[in-house]
């Protein structure tokens, strides 16, 4: 299969400096009648997640942390990931990182320059098709080999790859949950993000992938294979060492932290000094699988019983990006059905479509500016063909700010759990996913549950600040590729399978 190059700008701003104040209900319900109104009351009480629940919760979740550090595990992987420690601002060189996530693959190469955290990137995208996604293993690994080979004779100018001097050492970007003995495997746990391809879960992704390099003869030497999260918090402390947490909320989401060994039991075998720090890929999407504590309505039923693997990334399900979209259209497809007659008379085979809408959806009703909603109505007839009344854009308005509120505020459990497990009292958190830097309002949302969580007292600066991450799958992989050869170099091999080659 070709490699697809995508080339995008975008523009980014801080949504949260446009937000309203947490709770607030725009637009006037006084026409909205009450068939509708009574529905919109009981919306309400599905989707709202209180202070304490929210406490709730976070208990919940530093116990299921714990649990997951241990040597018999739970829900929670935990996952080791063998980054012993913080870049110094120091590291030197030239690196590729390979991002590979749900909608993109991206390949990057970075240069670590002479300043201290300085560095210099040259990118592209290529689209990840969906044929892909449940297809061949052996299919997924030629189409990146493909990309990544476009990328070095474009921007290397070399007509021979064999030629090269050197290998370019590498850092990849697989951001799905996997288990590492060391940092340059990595067996895959399950797909998660839409994936479903044969084939590959149980098995380690880094020979799979070295084949595919072999097979073209690329001068590229895996020498890290990470989570974006991982990658978030490392590129995130290289420039601001008061960033502890790397969370990603997107497709999927997630968050990483530096651990000290001798806090993780299931590595005591190794031995290891226990103030030694190494970072935790949590893969916290799956916290709560047993449905103990989070406040699940019949529509996250839905989603998990028709999802490709039921029962598992229960958390995920009620505050990823890649399920937004879809809660919305089954409740207002439930609405059509079952309750008010939304959108009466009409023709809702688009709606009824799966996961026809996604979280830009739910994006651009919550940032129509005008009181008649009149933006929500041609989104409406234009993506769905359906012709909404003034109460029933109402009704959508205040459905999409309870969705994303929702997600917004069990988001911060997970931030707030990691704190409390750390005793971090204060610090910033580096995120990063297109819910966290494109979704309305989703930052001020979870720095407000994060307030009621802590108890923080009213008038002073937050002192555990979510802010924007720096470039994690790319900055992130090419410095834990750097921190790996470092290791190498200073005989410190905790971790690392294969060093020839290395230095």
């Amino acid at each position: 299969m070709a490699a697809v190059l995508v080339v995008q700008s975008s523009v980014c701003c801080d949504p949260a400096d446009l937000s309203p104040p947490v709770g607030e209900v725009h637009g006037s319900m006084a026409d909205v009648p009450k068939n509708l109104l009574d529905q919109i009351k009981e919306l309400e009480r599905l989707f709202s997640v209180d202070q304490a629940k929210l406490k709730e919760v976070t208990e919940h979740f530093v116990g299921e942390l714990e649990k997951g550090l241990s040597v018999e595990g739970g829900s929670i992987p935990m996952n080791p990931t063998w980054v012993m420690g913080y870049p110094d601002g120091y590291e030197t060189g030239t690196f590729l990182a390979l991002d590979m996530g749900g909608t993109n693959l991206r390949v990057c190469e970075i240069i670590l320059g002479e300043e201290k955290g300085e560095f210099e990137i040259i990118q592209s995208k290529y689209r990840m098709p969906d044929e892909l996604k449940s297809g061949d293993s052996e299919e997924l690994w030629e189409y990146i080999a493909d990309c990544l080979q476009q990328f070095i004779e474009y921007h290397h100018e070399v007509e021979d790859l064999e030629q090269m001097d050197s290998k370019l050492p590498l850092g990849f970007t697989f951001s799905f949950p996997a288990t590492q003995d060391f940092i340059d495997h990595g067996v895959l746990q399950r797909w998660t993000k839409g994936f479903d391809i044969s084939g590959v879960e149980g098995k380690d992704v880094a020979p799979l992938f070295e084949a595919a390099l072999e097979k073209r003869k690329l001068p590229v030497r895996l020498s890290a294979l990470i989570n974006d999260t991982t990658g978030t918090l490392i590129a995130s402390h290289y420039t601001d060492d008061t960033m502890q947490i790397g969370c990603i909320f997107g497709t999927g989401c997630n968050a990483a932290y530096m651990e000290n060994c001798g806090s993780v039991p299931k590595i005591a075998h190794y031995n290891l000094p226990p103030d030694m720090p190494i970072a935790i890929n949590c893969e916290y999407g799956a916290f709560d699988n047993e449905l103990v504590v989070l406040p699940r309505t019949p529509f996250d039923v839905i989603i998990d019983n028709d999802s490709p693997r039921p029962g598992q990334q229960a958390f995920e399900k009620m505050i990823a990006g890649l399920y937004l979209g879809e809660l919305f259209r089954l409740v207002l497809v439930d609405l059509h059905d079952n309750k008010c007659g939304l959108f009466e008379g009409q023709d809702i085979s688009k709606l009824r479509k799966a996961y026809s809408l996604d979280a830009s959806f739910l994006s651009f009703i919550e940032e129509d500016p005008f009181e008649n909603l009149s933006e929500t109505g041609e989104l409406f007839a234009r993506e769905l063909s359906l012709k909404g009344s003034k109460p029933e854009l109402e009704l959508c308005r205040r459905l999409a700010e309870l969705i994303g509120t929702r997600a917004a505020r069990l988001s911060a459990c997970g931030v707030a759990a990691i704190c409390k497990k750390k005793n971090i009292e204060a610090c910033h958190v580096g995120a990063d996913g297109s819910v966290f830097n494109k979704y309305p309002h989703f930052k001020v949302r979870g720095a407000q549950a994060l307030r009621e969580i802590l108890d923080w007292p009213k008038g002073k600066r937050d002192p555990v600040d979510i802010r924007a991450a720096e470039d994690g799958s790319g900055v992130g992989a090419a410095l834990i590729a750097a921190l790996t050869i470092k290791r190498v170099k200073a005989g410190n091999l905790a971790g690392i399978r294969n060093t020839e080659g290395m230095i």
